[in-house]
């Protein structure tokens, strides 16, 4: 907790931030990680149908760089089908400890059936098995209905590999904006909003709180 208190009264200054703002995002990630919160990768995902109606939920960033923000999920889930009718999505990072938000904003496309392989081998067999076992976002009678699949799964896969199935993938977030922010006192936090360009580029401003 030390270590988190010592970010709490930091600037956010237009002029000194990270040109690019995955550097920028990287910095903060990594107090956030060093300050040793509880699941500093955990995002809100925000989706909406394609008339509209929005959901948000908590996922885990599993990969952030120039191409994006990464996570997985069921691709029969409510969030997959807000995704697939409506391919614009929101993150939202908060670290109160360190009284710093991020805000993402772009399009969203599943990465590719390879990608999702490895990412899929490196989880633990548990997780393999639950991913298998889950019809997400489905009804279900009861608590006994997941767990009888599961040991029906444990055992069918006993003696091998689990197979990432179908249904199963990630997802890539695209940002074209980025804001990052910072509590300051008397209300007057520092905004400041990276934006892409059609040209690739970042832009940086200021935002009044």
């Amino acid at each position: 907790m030390k270590e988190a208190l010592t970010h709490t009264n930091d600037a956010l200054d237009e002029k000194t931030v990270a040109r690019h703002p995955l550097v920028q995002f990287h910095r903060w990630l990594n107090d956030a990680i060093a300050a040793g919160l509880s699941l500093p990768e955990a995002m809100t995902l925000a989706t909406s149908t394609r008339e509209g109606k929005p959901s948000a939920r908590l996922v885990l960033l599993k990969q952030a760089d120039e191409r994006g923000f990464v996570f997985f999920t069921n691709y029969v889930s409510n969030k997959a089908r807000d995704l697939d009718a409506n391919p614009f999505a929101a993150l939202v990072f908060y670290w109160p400890q360190l009284e710093r938000q991020v805000r993402v904003e772009g399009s969203v496309e599943r990465i590719s059936a390879a990608e999702s392989n490895e990412y899929f081998k490196t989880r633990a067999r548990e997780s393999q098995l639950g991913a298998l076992s889950s019809p997400q976002s489905k009804v279900v009678e009861n608590r006994e209905v997941l767990e009888q699949r599961f040991r029906e799964l444990d055992e069918l896969y006993r003696d091998r590999p689990v197979e990432r199935p179908e249904h199963w993938g990630g997802y890539r977030l695209k940002p074209a904006r980025i804001e990052f922010w910072k509590g300051r006192p008397s209300r007057l936090h520092d905004r400041i909003l990276y934006e892409r360009q059609a040209d690739g580029s970042w832009t940086v401003k200021r935002l009044a709180p």
